[in-house]
């Protein structure tokens, strides 16, 4: 169930919008089968259904993504959670593989400040950890619960730490990362002032793509955490640029 549904997401994502009739067709199944699943994704909050069709709430809902290549993003969060000590304060920005980021931090550290943009992940650990969380402020955008403005970058400004916990929208050889909006790109900027490292969490197929706005991050990327299907080619660019690959 899991794998299908990630594989209808993944044509939805495609297409927009759907039939029943071509989501069975694609995938083998029946429309019944077709009919229970997206039933389930819809009680989830991930997709709405119009006249036959099924489509995804939003391109920037949180939930949706989570759920797009879950067991991938959640193997990348735990690799991730294996860098951060008891103790330690760190930045994490908004993003899918960063609220699986949290959920595991939450599950296997204690004592940590978790400095974050994202509303949604300051509730997604609420009642789960006994962490002290820092909300920055700023104007909210509510498909993605992520505060962003110049008012991000006047309250990190209190902050230093050693890592920064960042997703990613595409990845372009010369211009480097990228994000699909310019608010959030720019959340990003300010916040990386503060941090000595930046951590990169993100499946391998956001490497054959790449958003409209270069973060800028220059030299700031230190690691990047992605699957095993990473190519070789990609991987000889980021590691000729001096950063580390954990698969």
């Amino acid at each position: 169930m899991k794998d299908r549904s990630n594989k209808i997401l993944e044509l939805l994502i495609q297409e927009n919008k759907a039939e029943v009739s071509f989501l069975s067709e694609k995938l083998g199944v029946s429309q019944v089968t077709i009919r229970k699943d997206l039933d389930s994704l819809e009680q989830r909050g991930i997709i709405k259904r119009e006249h036959g069709f099924a489509l995804l709430r939003s391109t920037d809902d949180i939930n949706g993504r989570i759920a797009y290549h879950y067991e991938e993003k959640r193997e990348i969060a735990q690799k991730a959670a294996a860098l951060v000590s008891n103790g330690d304060t760190i930045l994490i920005e908004s993003g899918s593989c960063c609220a699986l980021l949290a959920d595991a931090l939450a599950n296997s550290k204690k004592d940590l400040t978790i400095i974050t943009n994202s509303a949604f992940i300051a509730g997604y650990i609420r009642e789960k950890s006994n962490f002290q969380i820092i909300l920055l402020g700023g104007i909210y955008q509510q498909d993605s619960q992520v505060m962003v403005g110049p008012m991000i970058l006047q309250c990190v400004e209190n902050f230093l730490v050693d890592f920064f916990f960042i997703g990613t929208d595409g990845y372009d050889k010369r211009a480097g990362f990228t994000n699909r909006d310019q608010m959030r790109a720019q959340a990003v900027r300010d916040m990386a002032r503060q941090a000595n490292h930046i951590v990169v969490l993100t499946e391998s197929d956001k490497f054959s793509k790449h958003g409209v706005v270069p973060l800028n991050l220059k030299n700031k990327v230190k690691t990047v955490i992605t699957d095993n299907h990473l190519s070789a080619e990609t991987k000889a660019d980021l590691e000729s640029k001096g950063i580390r690959i954990i698969i």
